[in-house]
């Protein structure tokens, strides 16, 4: 497998600015040591870089001399300029990288099938499925039945597309937490079945981004959530949380498909299936399979979902579906930030979208980074970093405008510890307190406690109920 596609020409380029930019500071150095305060390069400087990096690319060099073009010569270059160019082309050669790796992934697969197609010949789909399946190789075993067709037929429809074109972005930063976790990355497309890789997505339960941890796990797993900062929205933190959840789960049943089924219902309910299935551990065969019947229904559709999602990951252009481009920028990189600071500083300074930014950076509920007893981190397009560099101070300096209550310090704090806005339920008819304990990941015990219940079966429909934990 291409585990990297370099565009040698991007690259090559990428090297001479590196090298420009670098003959750029010994000269300013220089300058510096005799006073010379020269804000401009001289136009026969200016040809010789643009030659040294034409002879690199093997494109033709006029000499300075027979040139007719003259216009670079009458205007002053600032060598500033020099480090926004490196941001922008190594943004280029980031983003192609990124998407080349998975185009090429899609690509072997598409060869495949085709091969299948033209070599053999399958009485049904289903056997040319299950061929095609068995050529997905991890530690996850995939299994082919009639749940999980359905959820390939599924999740290969053009409808998922948009959905799924968001790995582009998504899954570089899950696979890298993986890996360091020690765990499969094939994993990553479990995330489309919990959040259709939204970092806001929110369930009925209060579970939260493209992992969906409720408030507790998060917190459980060391996500900071508070009125400012929801980590459970960060891809990176979220992710590097769920690794470790799966890792313990794994090392608790030694099953792949048990570890997502656990991470769906909780290892509760998977031992209380193992105990009423009569399955052993150390004697099992397919062990989701072995317990099936025995697990929660959601849990029944949620590995063959995962199954359906890992499949048509690989294999969607074989059903005549293509994914977009992803609709976020795929070169971004962090800068830590020190002092609060609001999105729309940053917008409404540099050439960058704010819905860019709140795309970037979700985990801001309110778009303003606290950073005062801690630092956090702000995700910009590469091609920016300069400039926000650059620009820092006139960024920094609209916080009277941007901020207001909050350029106090002590008024963030306050803000950040702040309870979040409190989650209720409308008792409908049947329910029952354990039940809404359960859909919510809470206790019938904290139920009657936050909502001052003497009586656990005196429920009345239409009943309000507070089912978040009270700050």
């Amino acid at each position: 497998m291409k585990i990297f596609s370099f565009n040698t020409k991007l690259l090559t380029l990428v090297v001479a600015l590196l090298v420009a930019a670098s003959a750029d500071n010994s000269l300013y150095a220089q300058r510096s040591r005799r006073g010379v305060q020269k804000r401009y390069t001289s136009p026969e400087e200016i040809q010789r870089r643009q030659d040294s990096v034409k002879y690199r690319l093997n494109e033709d060099v006029v000499p300075y001399g027979d040139s007719t073009n003259t216009e670079v010569a009458d205007e002053p270059q600032h060598d500033s300029n020099r480090p926004a160019q490196i941001d922008s082309v190594m943004a280029m050669w980031r983003a192609s990288n990124a998407k080349e790796y998975y185009d090429d992934y899609f690509a072997q697969f598409q060869t495949y099938s085709t091969t299948l197609n033209d070599s053999l010949k399958f009485n049904s789909t289903d056997s040319l499925y299950i061929a095609r399946m068995q050529a997905i190789m991890t530690p996850v075993p995939l299994t082919y039945n009639y749940e999980v067709r359905a959820a390939i037929d599924r999740f290969s429809s053009a409808a998922y597309a948009k959905t799924f074109s968001y790995a582009y972005y998504y899954f570089p930063i899950i696979e890298e937490e993986f890996i360091n976790a020690g765990i499969p990355i094939e994993i990553r497309t479990l995330a489309v079945v919990e959040s259709g890789l939204s970092p806001l997505a929110k369930s009925g339960k209060d579970a939260v981004g493209i992992w969906q941890f409720i408030p507790s796990t998060g917190r459980e797993y060391g996500l900071e959530i508070n009125s400012m900062v929801d980590e459970r929205c960060n891809p990176r933190l979220a992710s590097r949380a769920a690794a470790q959840y799966f890792k313990r789960m794994y090392n608790v049943y030694g099953d792949w498909t048990l570890a997502i089924a656990a991470y769906n219902c909780g290892p509760g309910r998977v031992n209380r299936a193992l105990s009423n299935s009569g399955v052993s551990l150390e004697n099992a065969g397919e062990l989701f399979w072995d317990i099936y019947e025995y697990l929660p229904h959601e849990t029944r559709n949620y590995v063959p979902l995962y199954m359906g999602a890992t499949y048509a990951f690989a294999y969607h252009e074989a059903h005549g579906v293509k994914f977009p481009e992803p609709p976020m920028p795929l070169a971004v990189d962090t800068v830590m930030i020190h002092r609060p600071l609001h999105l729309e500083q940053v917008s409404s300074t540099l050439d960058v979208d704010l819905e860019v930014l709140k795309m970037l950076n979700p985990e801001y509920t309110m778009m303003i980074i606290p950073a005062t007893t801690k630092s956090y981190p702000l995700t910009l397009p590469v091609e920016l970093f300069t400039e926000f560099s650059r620009r820092s101070e006139e960024i920094y300096a609209k916080d009277s405008l941007y901020l207001k209550e909050y350029v106090v310090h002590a008024n963030i704090e306050k803000k950040k510890h702040e309870a979040p806005p409190a989650t209720y339920h409308t008792v409908k008819k049947g329910e029952t307190l354990s039940g809404i304990a359960s859909k919510y990941g809470c206790t019938v015990k904290q139920l009657m406690s936050w909502n001052n219940i003497k009586n656990a079966n005196a429920l009345r429909i239409g009943q309000r109920l507070r089912v978040s934990r009270p700050q």
